[in-house]
């Protein structure tokens, strides 16, 4: 392998290995979330004092 051969292969895997080293820092930051309380322990109200809503047709249902 010539000197000029040898050295593009290794610019370009070190940009490689430089484009995935920043690219893996991409995500969110900061604490991860907390795991969700099983319904088991929830505390819920013994009546709902919302009324419930009405279906209203939307001109999109038949594509759900």
């Amino acid at each position: 392998m010539s000197s000029r051969s040898f050295r593009t292969v290794m610019l370009s895997l070190g940009l490689l290995a430089a484009a995935g080293l920043a690219l893996s820092g991409c995500g969110r930051k900061g604490e991860l979330d907390p795991p969700s309380t099983p319904t088991e322990k929830l505390n819920r109200r013994g009546n709902d004092t919302r009324p419930a809503v009405q279906d209203r047709p939307f001109i999109l249902d038949p594509l759900l």
